[in-house]
């Protein structure tokens, strides 16, 4: 019988993480040797145990996944990563295989996808959820055509985190979880939210996103709020 590949669970939410145990227990190709609830945790129980696979959650009581996932393959290069996030965006995925995840799944979809998932990245194969893929490969092919849009004067002066904060208010995210995407304070996206609308003299949530729509930060047609 082949060894089985060991898994370590990153993530802050106890039940989540036990319904994840309780998906990977009924593959015997995997068993999960360790838990973290945060990213310091995780990195420690990484160094400590040394898995073969990491589920990393994307959002994070005290670091971003993204950046976690970042310091673990610099310690352990050959530890395989996969992403578990609510988020969908393109921006999102394509940060996560940049710092070195080969995996990614949409939370909603974690039943259905996971053990597939952890199979792929087992072979050192690319994961992709099939909930996302499409999206993603629709946002690859604009991604010239939206930057191209990016030429407005106001949204130049804006700094490069009133940008990021701008486009995802855009898309329907609350500042409450911004806040905890980002690690600020939610009184800290609030005051990125009034210059924003103040350098941008735009006076309503919907006024905002019409404005992202025109810069083709967001599809219209797509939007969450």
């Amino acid at each position: 019988m082949s060894k089985k590949k060991t898994v370590l669970i990153v993530d802050d939410h106890p039940l989540f993480r036990a319904g994840l145990k309780s998906i990977i227990a009924n593959c015997s190709e995997f068993e999960v040797i360790g838990e973290a609830a945060n990213g310091r945790e995780g990195i420690e129980k990484t160094k400590e145990l040394k898995p073969n696979m990491v589920v990393m959650d994307l959002s994070l009581p005290d670091q971003n996944g993204i950046d976690v996932t970042r310091k673990i393959k610099n310690i352990l290069p050959e530890t395989r990563i996969m992403i578990l996030s609510m988020h969908s965006k393109i921006d999102y995925i394509t940060e996560a295989f940049q710092v070195g995840a080969t995996g990614y799944v949409v939370k909603e979809s974690a039943s259905e996808r996971l053990v597939d998932c952890l199979k792929a990245i087992s072979k050192d194969e690319y994961f992709l959820d099939t909930s996302i893929s499409h999206k993603v490969v629709k946002s690859l092919m604009e991604s010239d055509k939206k930057e191209a849009k990016i030429t407005d004067a106001g949204y130049d002066t804006l700094t490069p985190r009133e940008q990021q904060i701008m486009r995802l208010l855009a898309d329907g995210i609350s500042a409450k979880d911004i806040a905890k995407e980002l690690f600020i304070s939610p009184k800290t996206v609030e005051n990125h939210r009034t210059n924003i609308m103040n350098k941008l003299d735009l006076h309503s949530a919907m006024e905002l996103v019409r404005y992202a729509a025109r810069l083709g930060l967001i599809d219209i047609d797509l939007w969450k709020g």
